[in-house]
């Protein structure tokens, strides 16, 4: 679990919104990659799916006024999915600081 300030701060719903329209080209950039990536949303919380890679949610963000929560919730180890969060760490580090 990797807790992030939300400094700007970024409501769920703003946050929901940069991901859906900027996440997806900032990871393949980073990857060289054309992954897929999916999104849900529902009050606070935000699930990150990548179906190419593992069935499920990879990650879940947990937003509030002071700080964003991001909890890998990845029990597959045969994929890296540290450096998927270190890139999803810097994109939200990127958008609320």
């Amino acid at each position: 679990m990797t807790t992030l300030k939300n400094v700007q701060p970024l409501s769920a719903e703003k946050l929901f919104d940069l991901l859906k329209t900027e996440f997806a080209s900032y990871i393949d950039s980073k990857l060289n990659t054309n992954l897929s990536v999916e999104f849900a949303h529902v009050y606070n919380v935000i699930n990150i799916s990548f179906p190419e890679i593992i069935e499920g949610t990879m990650f879940t963000l947990i937003v509030n006024d002071d700080e964003i929560v991001l909890s890998n919730n990845s029990p597959n180890t045969e994929y890296n999915t540290e450096l998927l969060e270190q890139h999803l760490s810097e994109f939200l580090n990127e958008k609320c600081s």
